[in-house]
């Protein structure tokens, strides 16, 4: 029977050390991950299954030193268990900054190519109030009249309005003054 105990106590410990490392592994793979955020979710889903794997070989060695029957062999093992349960805290704590540095890294990549958006949408605008200031041939109202002219044949013939052009009132050239 003590065989049988010593066989299982060192099955658990080698499954201990495999689930551990595998953790290590993913975490990193955490820390490494520039993709997207579904990526990041599927690694996260794989540590939280192997953190229970863990747990639960854990909870085994735990079982088996309760039922040892020498004292010394008892608190050996207890001990290698408050130990594997401290490892495994902090795993955890890294385990939650890596997934945080993650949420963070993608959420600022996200406002950057708003802002990245924006600037250009900006640069854009300022090269069209640039040409409107050196065109002496197209002022500011007759080219937002294009523009509007331009827009409403759009919501034309996208079915916007199909009645008439003259019910949306386009009639004439957009560009003569009013």
């Amino acid at each position: 029977m003590a065989a049988a105990q010593d066989v299982h106590v060192r099955i658990c410990n080698q499954e201990i050390v495999k689930f551990d490392l595998e953790v290590k592994a993913l975490i990193q793979d955490i820390r490494d991950c520039s993709g997207p955020l579904s990526a990041l979710t599927e690694l996260n889903t794989k540590v939280k299954e192997k953190f229970q794997q863990l747990r639960h070989r854990i909870q085994e060695l735990e079982q088996s030193a309760k039922e040892q029957d020498k004292e010394s062999e008892k608190q050996v093992l207890l001990q290698e268990v408050e130990n594997h349960k401290k490892q495994m805290l902090r795993k955890t704590a890294k385990e939650s900054l890596a997934q945080t540095s993650s949420a963070i890294t993608e959420s600022l990549m996200g406002i950057s190519r708003m802002m990245s958006q924006q600037v250009q949408q900006s640069e854009e605008a300022m090269q069209t109030l640039d040409f409107c200031d050196t065109s002496p041939q197209l002022p500011l109202p007759r080219l937002l009249r294009s523009v509007f002219y331009y827009e409403e044949l759009m919501l034309l013939n996208c079915g916007v309005g199909e009645d008439s052009s003259e019910s949306l009132g386009l009639q004439g050239d957009p560009t003569s003054p009013s």
